[in-house]
């Protein structure tokens, strides 16, 4: 299979979480597929200082940076149909609500790039498996918003340690029209109906191992759709 993967850029703070994409790329090889690293030829929202997470003075390209992950070999986003991939993973990364979508600033009520909402909804359209990582469900959600497909999403668990607000995003996706789970970092959600599977991943408090474990449970997944 060719598994299209979506980067906002480079970076947990500003862009795609690295470790969430690298580790897709190693999952996507051990399963004997081909990844197909994909971003967009636009400037992302802001640059965040990863030291001390102040905002920088400076203005970065999302695929630019993003192509640091994929070791160059990046597709711009328009230049991608759903025929030119059997499936699609977007992992987490604030890139996700700031620069996809801006739900980190406007949450439910924010909007989404017309070309990232493009694709998500030809893939759902033609039957083709899409995988969010972390806070990407917020992507699929305010992209099939207002569609009357009813998706079934996970962000995490609010039972479990996490630095974040899993209820606050519950709440807020269920607001779009979607149906969330709790879902542990040991665990993943699959909507086969949609052909959706969503993970927690770093939006629970979780090591690298754990991190690993939980996306190779979402690639492996998508060999049963």
């Amino acid at each position: 299979m060719k598994i299209g993967v979506l980067l906002s850029g480079c970076g947990v703070y500003d862009g795609a979480e690295i470790q969430e994409s690298v580790l897709t790329l190693l999952a996507i090889a051990e399963q004997g597929h081909e990844a197909i690293c994909i971003s967009i030829d636009d400037k992302q929202h802001h640059v965040v200082n990863h030291l001390n997470g102040e905002e920088m003075p400076e203005s970065r390209n999302m695929m630019v940076e993003a192509a640091r992950i994929a070791r160059g070999a990046i597709t711009e986003i328009s230049n991608v149909t759903p025929a030119d991939i059997d499936a699609l993973v977007i992992p987490g990364g604030f890139g996700s609500a700031k620069n996809f979508t801006t739900w980190a600033f406007s949450g439910p009520e924010g909007e989404i790039r017309s070309d990232v909402k493009l694709l998500i909804v030809n893939l759902i359209n033609v039957g083709k498996p899409i995988i969010a990582l972390c806070v990407s469900p917020v992507v699929l959600a305010k992209a099939l918003e207002g569609s009357g497909i009813e998706l079934n999403l996970t962000i995490g668990s609010s039972q479990a340690s996490s630095p974040y607000s899993i209820s606050g995003f519950m709440e807020g996706i269920n607001s779009t029209g979607a149906i969330t789970q709790e879902r542990t970092i040991n665990e993943i959600l699959i909507d086969k109906l949609n052909r959706v599977i969503t993970a927690p991943c770093y939006m629970m408090d979780a090591n690298i191992v754990e991190i690993r474990n939980n996306i190779k449970q979402a690639i492996d997944a998508l060999n049963q759709l």
